[in-house]
């Protein structure tokens, strides 16, 4: 059996009245791609939110490798690495610079691990330059390279190709695809291009109304349902028109 990186079970969120995520259950095998997907809206950040432990579950819990998010967090979120959002760091430093700084917060990381992380997300040539010489696609490729500091088991990417072009949305494409083959790391990206998600996830969830309506090998879940694509999955389960994959 398949060993479990990310276990979610039984999650609850509410803001005010206003439930966001019930009763939401969700399992990551290692080695997985796995492709979070959901309307705007839905709660695909306030879950990432809490798997992070950047905000607390109303109840529920939340596994990494095991260890509880909710009950033993400092064990449990050295296993994660994110970029939630858009990558954010200091624009008058330089890429190398940059990083070392994010890496005073992580235990054990050398200059070397720095200047071989830089190396594997394609930026070692440009690793001098200042982070606002960067274009869209070297920016993301460093927040994915800040989130590979520590090396853990789990990085989780939101929205890691939006905004770019379409040989920016390869190359990282590209980049995740080799990560998760390469060095046996587990993703979870968050993105509403269903295309581009259906190209390099070998699984998926679909969110709505606070809980997963489908999850499970993307290839079987198109063929079970009797759907083209993801995209046509995705409006099959939620509901709706097929006429947009801005979702």
């Amino acid at each position: 059996m398949s060993e479990k990186v990310l276990e979610i079970k039984n999650l609850f969120k509410s803001y005010g009245k206003r439930k966001i995520i019930n009763d939401l259950n969700m399992t990551v095998f290692k080695g997985d791609v796995y492709g979070f997907l959901g309307a705007n809206g839905e709660g695909k950040i306030t879950t990432i939110r809490m798997i992070t432990s950047l905000i607390r579950s109303d109840s529920g819990e939340i596994l990494i490798n095991e260890k509880s998010v909710i009950k033993n967090r400092d064990q449990a979120i050295k296993n994660i690495g994110a970029m939630v959002e858009s990558p954010k760091f200091y624009e008058t430093l330089s890429g190398y610079e940059n990083l070392k700084l994010m890496a005073k917060l992580i235990d054990g990381t050398s200059d070397t691990d720095i200047d071989k992380l830089l190396e594997l997300v394609g930026l070692k040539d440009r690793s001098k330059d200042k982070f606002a010489s960067y274009s869209m696609g070297m920016k993301q490729r460093l927040g994915i390279a800040n989130a590979l500091l520590g090396n853990p088991d789990l990085i989780i990417l939101d929205e890691p190709i939006n905004g770019l072009d379409p040989y920016g949305m390869r190359d990282i494409n590209e980049l995740i695809v080799s990560l998760a083959k390469t060095s046996n790391k587990t993703f979870i990206i968050s993105s509403h291009l269903l295309h581009e998600m259906e190209g390099i996830c070998n699984r998926v969830g679909i969110l709505h109304d606070g809980k997963l309506c489908i999850e499970g090998d993307v290839k079987k879940l198109v063929s079970e349902n009797n759907v083209s694509n993801l995209e046509e999955l995705f409006f099959d389960q939620v509901g709706g028109k097929n006429e947009s994959i801005n979702y």
